[in-house]
């Protein structure tokens, strides 16, 4: 991303540099034309300055067109811009104009700055790199757009690894709670078998003490019996004693 970000910027600065490049040094032949150019465009400035007012924008390239002489104004904040426009118009396919070798940018009369005199070959130059800024732009967006979209993607997939982590953790949760009541019927199933435990010990406690209870009562009723046979007995034996004295007295 930043590669691409840097080739942009480094494009648009060469623009910048074209349409900043100083005039300074010139031909003598070219300092003539301009000359020439300057005497044959100060009947024109009021024209100029109307254009550039009604455009809205700081200035305008103003030249006569080198096939039929006539005025033409193309109203931008510089000269690149000036002909960016016009060369993006559809007058320059229905209308086109023949510039001049050499061409001045004249400033809104409200802008402190002198005009500027642009070569066509500078122009054209200011053209290309505009047009390779605007397709590298174009390459920039189409990457980035392309980017998006992956990001998009990637948002979708981390959307729905979100809602099944959710969905996992909402299914542990009912896992927990199952075992937890797992767990609770676990606990109290114990303390059910522990009760029973204890039950049975104490009926078998019980069960031995009914045993020995029962064991014990069979002894006694057996002691009493055999104590009522003797006592029996021994009534007998004296009855028969007494019957026996009984009939010796008669």
């Amino acid at each position: 991303m930043r590669q691409l970000l840097g080739s942009g910027i480094a494009l648009i600065g060469l623009l910048l540099v074209a349409g900043c490049a100083s005039h300074s040094v010139m031909p003598s032949a070219q300092s003539a034309a301009i000359k020439s150019r300057e005497r044959a465009l100060a009947s024109h400035t009021d024209a100029i300055q109307a254009a550039v007012r009604q455009s809205g924008r700081l200035g305008a390239l103003a030249f006569l067109d080198a096939q039929d002489g006539r005025l033409v104004v193309l109203p931008g904040d510089s000269p690149a811009d000036a002909w960016t426009r016009y060369t993006a118009s559809p007058d320059s396919q229905s209308d086109p104009v023949l510039p001049p070798p050499v061409v001045t940018f004249v400033y809104r009369s409200d802008v402190p700055k002198a005009p500027e005199a642009v070569t066509q070959s500078e122009l054209q130059q200011q053209q290309t790199s505009a047009a390779a800024v605007a397709t590298e732009l174009k390459k920039i967006e189409e990457r980035l757009a392309l980017v998006q979209r992956e990001l998009a993607g990637t948002k979708q997939d981390t959307d729905k690894a979100v809602a099944d982590m959710r969905a996992l953790a909402d299914d542990l949760a009912t896992v927990r709670k199952f075992m937890l009541q797992t767990s609770q019927l676990g606990w109290l199933n114990h303390e059910l078998v522990v009760e029973n435990a204890n039950g049975m010990r104490k009926m078998a406690a019980t069960s031995q003490e009914l045993s020995a209870s029962s064991t014990r009562l069979e002894e006694t009723l057996r002691q009493l019996s055999e104590g009522i046979a003797g006592q029996l007995k021994e009534l007998g034996a004296r009855l028969d004693a007494i019957q026996g004295k009984i009939q010796n007295i008669k």
